[in-house]
């Protein structure tokens, strides 16, 4: 074998090398975003999941109404120990952490003059990773912007309030027994 022919087929086996890792490069990049995807496809199924238990404790806080009282809570807080009866009634056992911004602040939609909360929501911008297929109840989320327009309700809440303007809850005191 001849010195030229050896150089060539070394510089053949560099070339291969080269082209195979740039394949593995590519393909360990591609994993990566994949799983971002799915990491982050999970953290707004969690979300489904929480805003599914804050609607549903809306829709008990409503369903428990003493006659002429509010059918919603004058603060998230409420949910966790209704003050309108004596004994300890809870229709939420805790305020969630947000799986999306990872943070217990909440953005709350109040009914008119801060009346109560009739719904709550993500405070992320982030576009949603599931676009449709949404559960009955949550089908107007379906090709929402963002996160933040998934808003969570009682069943029957929002037919009976008008809302009026949309806070960030940033006051999250501590619930004690």
């Amino acid at each position: 074998m001849s010195n030229q022919t050896h150089r060539a087929q070394l510089g053949f086996a560099y070339l291969s090398l080269m082209i195979l890792l740039a394949i593995l490069g590519l393909v360990a990049a591609s994993t990566i975003k994949l799983g971002s995807v799915l990491q982050r496809s999970c953290a707004e199924q969690e979300l489904l999941l929480i805003g599914t238990a804050f609607s549903e404790a809306l829709q008990s806080y409503a369903d428990a109404t003493p006659p002429g009282q509010s059918t919603i809570p004058l603060v998230l807080h409420d949910l966790l120990r209704d003050p309108r009866f004596s004994s300890p009634k809870r229709h939420l056992r805790k305020i969630y952490v947000d799986p999306i911004t990872g943070s217990d602040t909440w953005g709350i939609v109040y009914a008119g003059d801060n009346a109560g909360v009739i719904a709550i929501y993500s405070l992320s911008n982030a576009r949603p990773v599931k676009v449709s297929n949404f559960p009955q109840r949550f089908a107007s989320f379906a090709g929402a912007a963002k996160l933040s327009d998934w808003k969570f309700t009682g069943k029957a809440l929002l037919m009976n309030q008008q809302p009026v303007s949309a806070k960030t809850n940033t006051a999250q005191p501590e619930y004690k027994d």
